[in-house]
C-alpha cells in the first residue's frame, strides 16, 4: 500500500493521472508483473521456522506478493536452532543480497550476523520476534507485535470470558516472543495462569503433556497454545481428558477459523503474518528506492487483533486461500 501510494504521488499532480498510473500498477501486479521499473534488487528472509510451520506459509505469501510488485528477487531460508538460523544469514550476505528480513526469536545468536550485515552494507529489517532487540542491533524497522502487549490481551480476554485458571504451552523453549506472550497473560489474568513446556517438532508428545496435565487438574478451565497447528491438537487432548477446558490460541488458519466457527476454540490472537511478510519486503524497497523508514524507532504493530466466533466467517476464505 505504501509503494502504490508512493506511485500515485510521483505519477503527477493531477488526481485523474495519479489514479491512472495506480491503475495500470496495480493490474500489472496482478498479473504477475512488476509495478515499478526499479532495479532487479534481491532480498532474502531468514527465519526460525521449522518445517512445516503454516505460520511462516502465510508470510512467504505475503513477501512474495510484494516482491513481484516491487520487482523483487525473494529468496526464503529457515532454521528452528538458532545458530544455523545465523549461518543462512551469513550465507546470503556473502552473497550480498540486497536487503535482508530475519526474525529474532533468539536474539543473542542473532546479533553478530545482524551487525555484520549492517557492516556489509546492506539494510536489514526484522520481523515477527525481536522488537526490543531490532534497534539495538542496528535493523532499520521491526515489524510485528508486541508479544507482551499481545499476552496481556489473552489474558484480559480469559478474564471477559470468566476464566479462572489456564494454562500456556510453550513449544519453543528459549523463544523469548514466546515467554513475552505467557507472561504478558500472566500479567493481566484475574485467575491462575501456568506454563507447560513441550517439544513443539512432536505433535503426539505435544498432545500427551497437555491430556496428562488436563487429567491431573480438573480445574483447568482454559488452555492458550502460542501456534495455530497446536490448537487443533490442544483439542485432541482435551477431548481424550474428558476436560471441559476452552482452547484458545494466538495466530490463525483456516483449521482455526472453522474452530471459531464451530465453537471447538474460544478466541485467536491474530498478529496478521501476510503483512508481516509484505510490509517487511515493500520496506525494504523504499528504503532502497528513497531511503524512506517507517516506525521512527519504534515497531510498525501488526497486532494484536483478537478474533472470535463472530468474525470467523469474515475470514475463513483469506485464510483457505493463505493470506489469513
Amino acid at each position: 500500500m505504501l509503494a502504490a501510494a508512493l506511485g500515485a504521488s510521483l505519477a503527477g499532480c493531477s488526481s485523474t493521472g495519479g489514479l491512472r498510473a495506480e491503475q495500470e500498477r496495480a493490474a500489472k501486479a496482478a498479473g504477475g508483473k512488476a509495478a515499478v521499473n526499479t532495479p532487479r534488487w534481491t532480498f532474502a528472509m531468514v527465519t526460525h521456522s521449522g518445517d512445516g510451520d503454516t505460520f511462516w506459509d502465510i508470510v512467504q505469501n505475503g513477501a512474495q506478493q510484494a516482491a513481484v510488485k516491487d520487482n523483487i528477487k525473494f529468496v526464503y531460508g529457515h532454521d528452528k536452532e538458532a545458530q544455523r538460523q545465523s549461518q543462512l544469514v551469513q550465507s546470503y550476505i556473502d552473497q550480498k543480497v540486497d536487503g535482508l528480513i530475519v526474525s529474532l526469536a533468539k536474539p543473542n545468536a542473532m546479533k553478530d550476523v545482524v551487525a555484520k550485515a549492517e557492516k556489509a552494507g546492506i539494510p536489514v529489517i526484522t520481523v515477527n520476534s525481536g522488537a526490543e532487540e531490532s534497534k539495538a542491533f542496528g535493523a532499520l524497522s521491526h515489524i510485528g507485535q508486541d508479544e507482551t502487549v499481545a499476552g496481556e490481551a489473552v489474558g484480559e480476554e480469559l478474564n471477559k470470558r470468566g476464566r479462572k485458571k489456564a494454562l500456556c504451552i510453550l513449544h519453543e523453549q528459549g523463544n523469548v516472543g514466546h515467554e513475552q506472550r505467557c507472561d504478558g497473560a500472566k500479567k493481566t489474568f484475574k485467575g491462575d495462569l501456568q506454563k507447560l513446556y513441550v517439544e513443539g517438532t512432536n505433535m503426539p508428545d505435544v498432545q500427551s503433556s497437555i491430556e496428562s496435565k488436563l487429567q491431573s487438574d480438573s480445574a483447568l478451565d482454559a488452555v492458550v497454545t502460542l501456534g495455530a497447528p497446536f490448537a487443533a491438537t490442544a483439542v485432541k487432548a482435551k477431548e481424550q481428558a474428558g476436560s471441559k477446558a476452552e482452547i484458545d490460541t494466538f495466530d490463525l488458519n483456516a483449521q482455526v477459523a472453522t474452530g471459531l466457527k464451530d465453537g471447538t476454540l474460544g478466541f485467536a490472537v491474530d498478529q496478521q503474518p501476510y503483512l508481516q511478510g509484505y510490509q517487511a519486503v515493500d520496506l525494504l524497497w523504499l528504503y532502497k528506492y528513497n531511503s524512506d523508514v517507517l516506525g521512527g524507532g519504534k515497531p510498525v504493530l501488526t497486532g494484536p487483533q483478537v478474533i472470535t466466533k463472530k468474525d470467523a466467517a469474515a475470514l475463513e476464505d483469506y485464510t483457505k486461500r493463505g493470506t489469513r
